[in-house]
C-alpha cells in the first residue's frame, strides 16, 4: 500500500473516530435490499430527527472501534454496514431504524452503543421503546408536581373549611 493510500486511509480513521466520540450513541445497520425511495425516506427521517448516518466500510470502522478500545463490534461489521449516530437524542437512531425496520421488512438492526455501553440487537430495540427525552422530562415535571399539587388542594380544603 503506498503512503498516500495509508495517510488517506488514516485520515478516514480519525473522522470515523471522531464521529463516534461526539455521539451520544449509534446504531450499525444491515440496510441490504432496501430500494432508493426506502434509502432516502430513512436518510430522510434521521435528517429530521438530528441523527448522522453514513454508509461506511467496515474496515475502517472495525479499526476506529478497536483504537477506541471498543472490540465487541468486530462480529457484526461484516456485509453492508451503515451507522446511525445520535448527538443529542440518545434513543433516536435505534427508534428510527426500528420503525423503518418494521415498515421495510428488509432492513436490520445489527448492533449499538449507548454512552460507551455495548448494546446487542435486543438491547437496541428495548433503547427503540424508550421515550424521547422530551416526554420523560414531561413525566419527571408531573410526577414533581403531583406532590405539590395535593398539598395545595389540601391546604385550599382546610381553609374553605375554616370559611364556613
Amino acid at each position: 500500500m503506498s503512503q498516500a493510500i495509508r495517510e488517506q486511509k488514516e485520515k478516514q480513521v480519525a473522522e470515523i473516530k471522531a464521529m463516534l466520540t461526539e455521539a451520544k450513541s449509534f446504531v450499525l445497520i444491515d440496510y441490504k435490499g432496501l430500494t432508493v425511495a426506502q434509502d432516502t425516506e430513512l436518510r430522510n427521517a434521521f435528517r429530521k430527527a438530528g441523527v448522522k448516518y453514513h454508509v461506511m466500510k467496515n474496515r475502517l470502522v472495525k479499526i476506529a472501534l478497536n483504537d477506541m478500545g471498543y472490540t465487541q463490534f468486530d462480529e457484526a461489521l461484516n456485509g453492508p454496514t451503515a451507522v446511525a449516530m445520535g448527538i443529542d437524542d440518545i434513543a433516536a437512531p435505534a427508534k428510527i431504524t426500528a420503525e423503518k425496520a418494521t415498515a421495510f421488512k428488509k432492513m436490520a438492526i445489527k448492533c449499538g452503543m449507548v454512552d460507551g455501553l455495548y448494546l446487542d440487537e435486543a438491547g437496541c430495540k428495548v433503547l427503540a421503546t424508550l421515550p424521547s427525552r422530551e416526554v420523560l422530562i414531561a413525566m419527571l415535571l408531573g410526577m414533581l408536581q403531583a406532590p405539590i399539587a395535593s398539598f395545595a388542594r389540601a391546604i385550599n380544603a382546610i381553609a374553605e373549611k375554616q370559611q364556613a
